[in-house]
């Protein structure tokens, strides 16, 4: 009997799994491979209203996390977790404890593929650089059998890094503009693999319906979304 293939993602924000990470995940599922979500954070930051409507970071992030639930069904994923940090603070959280919380989720799925973010976090963004970070050290850390846990030790076979193409990056820009994110007084911006750097392409082409249907899911972020349908 063939082992049952299980993929995951870790990522900083609800949206990512759908935007970012959409066509593996609904590619994966439909051909029957056990996709799972782990989520740093629940979004509380994310709000794209007037600031006067803002209803808070535990309402907000309840209702990001309920959108996260819905495009999570839509992309048929077998199951979403959340490591429980707040939005924008992922970079100040104690790597030691984060990278125990992601351990446990990886020796208790014991996924064959783990997806994250790049090293640059796509634009910069210090919570995707940060899950990033806590991701790979704690896919290293798994594999330790001198790692403290109640689990068993467990090697991914493959970690992979989300790469922002040129021909992506492009298509952001004719929508949104530059993206730039000022941080310590520093502007970060995209930052592009080349094709020739980018070790593996997938085709999800026959799923972006389903995709777009997740990313609809996600109706407090529609202000900028919709931009890009």
């Amino acid at each position: 009997m063939l082992e049952q293939l299980r993929l995951m993602c870790v990522l900083a924000h609800p949206d990512d799994e759908s935007l970012g990470t959409g066509g593996a995940l609904a590619k994966y599922a439909a051909e029957g491979v056990e996709t799972y979500l782990v989520t740093a954070t629940r979004g509380e930051r994310g709000w794209q209203g007037a600031a006067e409507h803002n209803p808070g970071l535990t309402a907000l992030g309840a209702i990001r996390e309920a959108e996260l639930r819905a495009a999570a069904q839509v992309l048929g994923l077998h199951e979403v977790n959340f490591l429980g940090y707040i939005d924008g603070d992922l970079d100040q959280a104690d790597p030691v404890e984060a990278i125990a919380k992601i351990v446990s989720h990886l020796r208790r799925v014991r996924p064959h593929v783990v997806l994250t973010f790049g090293p640059a976090g796509g634009y910069g963004h210090p919570d995707h650089i940060a899950i990033s970070q806590l991701t790979t050290a704690a896919c290293v850390a798994a594999a330790d059998p001198s790692y403290a846990s109640d689990l068993p030790q467990h090697a991914v076979a493959k970690l992979y890094y989300m790469a922002i193409s040129r021909a992506l990056a492009d298509a952001y820009v004719a929508v949104f503009g530059d993206i730039v994110m000022h941080v310590d007084g520093v502007a970060r911006g995209g930052v592009i693999d080349e094709d020739w750097a980018i070790t593996t392409w997938l085709d999800t082409g026959a799923h972006q319906d389903t995709v777009w249907k997740a990313v609809f899911c996600h109706t407090s972020q529609l202000p900028a979304y919709s931009r890009l349908e």
